[in-house]
């Protein structure tokens, strides 16, 4: 059963954030000009707490050896980690990105990546966030973390 679905079953709140999660996944929703220049798609499935996503990158992204830039991966992280605190985001709040930190374990090719994101901890003015990046077979090739500080929406 679809996130959005459940959501309405159990008679939680749509929020901003849940809407535009929906859309993102569900292709209806624009993305950013950003998103789009720097091919960083939508994501797959959502619930709370959590997000999924797979990435496959264009032959153009490709570094002189054939490896994936890991700018690439860093912007992934920080596209993937927002999404997994719009999961839980209240609807009088926004949030904002103050820590991003990602470590590269393996190096990456040009395949498929699957990006799993999950929310760690949450207060009132705080999001914490962590995210793992694999190829085939289970192959992790980084793993990102993120601070996000809560603000009122109209501080955003």
């Amino acid at each position: 059963m679809a996130s959005l679905e459940r959501l309405q079953r159990e008679g939680r709140a749509m929020t901003w954030a849940i809407e535009r999660l929906e859309a993102i996944r569900s292709g209806e929703g624009a993305l950013p000009p950003t998103v789009e220049q720097l091919r960083l798609g939508r994501l797959d499935a959502w619930g709370e707490g959590w997000v999924r996503k797979t990435w496959a990158p264009h032959p153009s992204l490709d570094t002189a050896d054939g490896s994936l830039f890991g700018g690439y991966i860093a912007a992934l992280a920080d596209q993937a980690l927002a999404f997994a605190a719009m999961t839980v985001i209240p609807d009088d709040r926004h949030y904002r990105t103050t820590q991003l930190q990602v470590s590269f374990m393996r190096v990456g090719r040009n395949a498929p990546v699957e990006i799993h994101a999950q929310v760690i901890a949450v207060t009132r003015q705080m999001i914490s966030v962590r995210a793992s990046f694999v190829q085939a077979a289970d192959r992790l090739i980084a793993e990102a973390s993120a601070q996000q500080i809560v603000m009122p929406a109209a501080a955003a």
